[in-house]
């Protein structure tokens, strides 16, 4: 009983404590690179028949008056519009974040890096 230390022991708490901690920056930093690669595809659905689908389901749904649809319609259109312009930005953030990380790891964790990348990015939705 003397040969082993209580789970109370510091180097047991320590040592647990170190476990818990890699295994939460493990999962913040898969979290972030997913961030740098991930291209959502909210608004591809609009821009491939369903805005008519939308605006019907709307019009039907919410019993909209030709005017209402028509004002529904310009605040989609602005919307989408607007989530473009964001999602251009993004790409540029993504791009600028990317960039900046690359250049200060030497060309073994270059290729390291661009490895894990690869396996992060999301799949094509086809």
């Amino acid at each position: 009983m003397y040969g082993r230390p209580s789970w109370r022991h510091p180097r047991v708490l320590l040592t647990l404590a170190l476990v818990f901690l890699s295994g939460a920056l493990a999962g913040v930093l898969a979290g972030r690179f997913t961030t740098l690669v991930a291209k959502p595809q909210s608004m591809r659905f609009w821009r491939e028949g369903g805005k008519e689908l939308s605006l019907q389901k709307l019009k039907k749904e919410l019993d909209l008056t030709p005017q209402q649809t028509g004002e529904m319609e310009a605040i989609l259109d602005d919307f989408v519009q607007y989530y473009d312009a964001l999602q251009s930005q993004m790409d540029g953030v993504r791009a600028n974040c990317k960039d900046r990380v690359v250049a200060m790891l030497t060309r073994e964790q270059q290729q390291k890096f661009e490895r894990l990348l690869g396996g992060l990015q999301p799949k094509q939705i086809k």
